[in-house]
């Protein structure tokens, strides 16, 4: 049965290609008004022109807190949807705006500050797209930068989808704690061919991804459910065949980590020092 959304609004980060195109096209497909968060507002628009539908381009980079806070400030209506999908991954070890490593700080510190600052006018829900690479991070809570230990992409990367799931698990407990009805989720889209891989220099890695990659539209499926299916809040939704990597939709594990909640409020405490805002949770 197709969701109706006609009348809500949905903000996607990162909607102007991939697996935020595909999720932002099928929200307008429901009827939603559907926000595309982009760093590259002309990218965006191209991508937007693509939609049928009702849609509006933004600009945000959540590599810099101060473009996420300008955002949230000219923000004042409600969200239905909030789909944390824009990320990336960095071959070599780079810094954001604030300083903080690229992968860490765009992928969970920018996420992180973005919900905290437009949550006041979240009704429904908060999905955050994570990775089953969540399996293989480890928080370091005395090196989250990578200023001690020599940088491992790879690492860094599943360090900060490993932040994804529990900042939404803990999101989840401080709305339920709160009596809000808002709820938290996370998405993990399988093995998708998107311009992440771009940048990869294996032969292996591009093999790979030619032979085995879903399409975007396939990665979106599983975002897709996280966000209108009837899920349970703290739900881990991703692909239910090929060892989670492709196919369908549905209900996930995580990593023993990820269902750690001691680091996940010792995350969550770390996340507010470092962007300098704070949930009213």
């Amino acid at each position: 049965m197709t969701p109706d959304l006609t009348g809500k609004t949905a903000i996607v980060t990162g909607a102007n290609s991939g697996i935020g195109l595909a999720t932002a096209k099928a929200l307008a497909g429901y009827g939603a008004h559907v926000v595309f968060a982009v760093r590259d507002t002309a990218k965006g628009a191209s991508a937007a022109t693509t939609t049928s539908g009702s849609t509006e381009v933004r600009h945000l980079d959540l590599a810099d807190l101060a473009s996420v806070r300008r955002f949230a400030a000219d923000w004042q209506q409600p969200i239905h949807l909030l789909v944390n999908n824009a990320g990336t991954a960095a071959p070599a070890l780079a810094r954001t705006a604030d300083g903080f490593e690229l992968q860490f700080g765009t992928n969970h510190l920018g996420p992180f500050a973005l919900t905290n600052l437009l949550l006041p006018h979240v009704t429904g829900r908060v999905v955050s797209v994570s990775s089953q690479a969540e399996r293989l991070g480890r928080i370091d809570f005395d090196d989250l930068h990578w200023e001690r230990a020599r940088y491992k992409e790879s690492s860094a990367y599943a360090t900060s989808k490993l932040a994804n799931v529990l900042f939404s698990s803990e999101l989840q407990r401080r709305l339920r704690a709160a009596g809000s009805k808002v709820l938290a989720v996370t998405a993990h889209p399988g093995f998708v061919a998107t311009n992440i891989y771009d940048q990869a220099t294996g032969l292996a890695t591009r093999l790979m991804v030619r032979l085995f990659a879903q399409s975007p539209q396939e990665g979106a499926l599983p975002v897709l459910h996280a966000a209108t299916g009837d899920v349970p809040g703290d739900s881990f939704i991703g692909p239910e065949r090929w060892m989670h990597m492709r196919g369908g939709a549905g209900p996930i594990r995580r990593s023993k980590t990820a269902q750690d909640t001691e680091v996940a409020r010792r995350l969550w405490d770390a996340s507010e020092k470092l962007t300098g805002v704070s949930f009213g949770l």
